[in-house]
């Protein structure tokens, strides 16, 4: 008896395989569904009852989301021996699908697939694999293969199919971007062979099989079948795809990823071969991608964490689900704005307060700006109209009433803070969950202007909001749980991804990331070529140097959070050469950063940001420059030590939210899988090897921590011995 397969036979002979896994939002691909489908194939071969078959889900969530990533762990290669005996192993575990998918494929019995809603990597290979693809026109369907993005490549017949019915191409556009697509331009590229209206895929895919009851046998099994676009290495076009690809893809990647190469070279070789031989090709490279750190860095980091915070891993589990209803939004600057825009989207109504109407309807504004662009994707004049109405521009404080979540967004000024938290809680009381987007600020000072500092939290969002995933909830030194809980509530309500931190200055995110800046702008000091500093910056997978990123923030804002931090340690406070530039960009060059069309790049109007030639003359080149990797260390480790010691002091209290929290708060090589994974990769000893070594060459800001060479010590991980293991 089937679990995840339900095998009902209609009165024509077509049987349908409606696939249910139990347990799941979402039909995923695992042990036991490969089983039950691998029967289900038999049956359908062996039964002369049955004509043909339809494959469809059971789920409204959709067709199928591919593999079930969290139980790779069966796939692993075995802890002990290791070598070709291992290797073989792994091979013969992936190649599972790709051997029951190919067993479907030719089983003599025509499949057709009815795909409503979500039908993305593995699910999308078994699509493949079937002979007639029909698909909902639904908004809510999503096709692709996404594999690349989290470390992978496809690995059941993906590869190989695509290729074959949308050309080289075009299938390795849309894999080395992990680019989804909607029916219309699944339908335009061939990948799917019918759209049909929402809830008539089934009755759709049944008359395809009657009509068609001899059609068992793909194009590619066929005698004379012709690949699109040509094949070969002697096939201009298809050698033309390459040479442009690899380079592309060197650019993109910067050398750093294992899967495109992987895909690359699969799609190349298996291409100019029959289909049984080129999927154990798809297998061998994929297995190798699989054997290696990084897949399984970047599938735990990027998926399976990042699905367990969204999902409330930090929440605390006693408390009420508690969503907001209506949010108190203050402050209605870019920050302010762009909350109040994902939260209207959301469905929650918001009180957009500013000092004056002006400035509170350039807040609102600025959703119906953001709004307009998605205009004809998704977004229709109706539904705008809807979100845009539930944002109310206001000025006076008393206007709160009825609010039941404040966020304020106001200027980085204690006082300014201090004043507004006071005035919002005469009007809503300190029963209310008071949340500050602060970037720097400690929570634990802010919260005294609020009577129940219980009741405070901090709720970082990065900018632009309406694109950056993360949100950083820092905890206050009183910060309790039902605080907690509503700031996640409200997070997972407007679907970003959450970490949870406790407070100290620059919390964890802008603390780690701006050594990053920092490293890059003390070597400016130093006379390092700026040049050398941005192309390694880009090159160690940053998505731009430190230089750029500090005039994307502001070179300004950088000082300010300067002088403050200075004002606060006095005497305590460490200076740096880094802090002799900025002082002299700022004061003596008035060079700010791209908001004033200058800093370490001049931003001509109209034409392309270059290099500032002046950083020349001001910060002399040194006789002598570093290699590029030696520069590459150091915008490295400058960042893994600062974030090790987020952890030593408890900033941090768990890996997972400092991998996703590098990842996607500032860009932090994905790679990776974050700098906790990559330690670990490393080894501590590795680690605490180079630091002191650096400690030596650069000062004390990469003195290793006492955990870390106690971890190096002991040979122990960040991340648990089994989720180490763990693909």
């Amino acid at each position: 008896m089937s679990n995840t397969i339900r095998f009902d036979v209609d009165a024509d002979g077509i049987a349908t395989l409606t696939i249910d896994v139990p347990g799941q939002s979402m039909n995923v691909i695992g042990a036991e569904f490969l089983t039950d489908f691998s029967a289900a194939i038999d049956r359908l071969s062996s039964d002369a009852a049955v004509k043909g078959a339809v494959i469809a889900s059971g789920k409204a969530s959709g067709f199928m989301a591919g593999m079930d990533l969290k139980g790779m762990e069966e796939m692993l290669l075995p802890q002990e021996g290791g070598g070709k005996l291992a290797m073989a192993t792994l091979f013969d575990r992936v190649f599972t699908l790709n051997a029951i998918l190919r067993r479907l494929e030719t089983c003599g019995k025509p499949v057709a697939c009815a795909i409503e809603g979500i039908c993305v990597g593995g699910g999308f290979e078994l699509a493949l694999a079937c002979h007639y693809r029909v698909v909902s026109d639904s908004s809510k369907v999503q096709l692709g293969l996404p594999e690349i993005l989290v470390g992978l490549f496809p690995g059941g017949g993906g590869s190989q199919r695509f290729p074959r019915i949308a050309g080289t191409q075009v299938a390795l556009m849309y894999m080395l971007q992990g680019k989804l697509f909607r029916p219309a331009e699944a339908a335009a590229i061939k990948v799917v062979d019918a759209v049909v209206p929402a809830g008539t895929t089934i009755e759709a895919a049944k008359a395809w099989l009657l009509a068609n009851p001899a059609a068992s046998v793909q194009p590619w099994d066929q005698k004379g079948f012709k690949f699109p676009g040509g094949v070969g290495s002697m096939n201009p076009a298809f050698a033309q795809t390459f040479m442009g690809a690899v380079p592309m893809m060197a650019k993109e990647a910067q050398r750093n990823m294992n899967a495109p190469i992987a895909l690359l070279s699969a799609v190349y070789e298996g291409a100019q071969l029959p289909m049984d031989r080129a999927i154990r090709i798809e297998s061998k490279y994929f297995a190798k991608v699989l054997a290696q750190p990084q897949a399984r860095n970047m599938v735990r980091s990027l998926f399976v964490n990042k699905q367990a915070a969204e999902r409330g891993a930090r929440r605390p589990k006693d408390i009420a689900p508690s969503p907001t209803k209506k949010l108190a939004m203050l402050g209605a600057g870019m920050m302010g704005a762009g909350i109040a825009t994902v939260a209207a989207q959301a469905g929650i109504e918001v009180v957009l307060l500013d000092r004056d109407m002006a400035a509170a309807e350039k807040g609102k504004a600025h959703a119906q700006e953001v709004l307009s662009k998605r205009l004809g994707k998704g977004m229709t004049p109706e539904k705008m109209a809807d979100i845009l109405a539930r944002i109310t521009p206001v000025t006076d404080v008393a206007d709160l009433t009825g609010c039941d979540f404040v966020i304020e967004a106001v200027f980085e000024d204690p006082a300014i803070k201090a004043d507004i938290t006071k005035r919002v809680e005469a009007v809503l009381g300190a029963d209310t969950i008071f949340g500050s987007n602060t970037s720097t600020l400690p929570i634990t000072g802010l919260a005294k202007a609020w009577s129940k500092p219980e009741n405070f939290i901090g709720i970082h969002f990065f900018s632009p909001v309406e694109k950056m995933p993360l949100v950083e909830i820092i905890t206050g030194e009183k910060t309790g749980p039902e605080a907690i809980a509503k700031a996640l509530d409200f997070v997972a309500q407007i679907k970003k991804t959450p970490i949870v931190v406790s407070d100290s200055r620059g919390f964890y995110t802008s603390r780690c990331f701006s050594t990053y800046v920092q490293e890059g702008t003390q070597m400016v000091a130093e006379g390092v070529n700026p040049a050398l500093i941005e192309n390694v910056g880009r090159q160690l997978g940053m998505p731009v140097g430190p230089l750029a990123v500090s005039d994307e923030v502001s070179i300004e804002l950088g000082h300010k959070i300067l002088a403050a931090t200075k004002r606060e340690l006095g005497s305590a406070y460490k200076g740096t050469r880094a802090d002799d530039v900025i002082e002299q960009m700022v004061v003596e060059l008035g060079r700010l950063g791209r908001k004033n069309g200058k800093g370490f790049y001049d931003y001509p109007e109209g034409g392309k940001k270059a290099l500032w030639p002046g950083l020349t003359e001001h910060f002399p080149r040194a006789a002598h420059q570093p290699t590029p990797e030696q520069v590459r260390e150091r915008l490295l480790f400058r960042q893994l030590i600062e974030c090790a010691r987020c952890y030593a002091e408890g900033v941090l209290a768990a890996p997972e939210d400092g991998d996703i929290g590098a990842i996607f708060g500032w860009g932090f090589a994905p790679w990776t899988g974050g700098p906790f994974s990559h330690m670990d990769t490393l080894g501590a000893a590795k680690i605490v090897e180079t630091l002191d070594r650096l400690a030596q060459e650069q000062g004390e800001r990469f003195s290793p921590t006492r955990q870390l060479r106690d971890m190096a010590t002991s040979g122990a991980t960040f991340y648990p011995a089994k989720a180490k293991a763990a693909a």
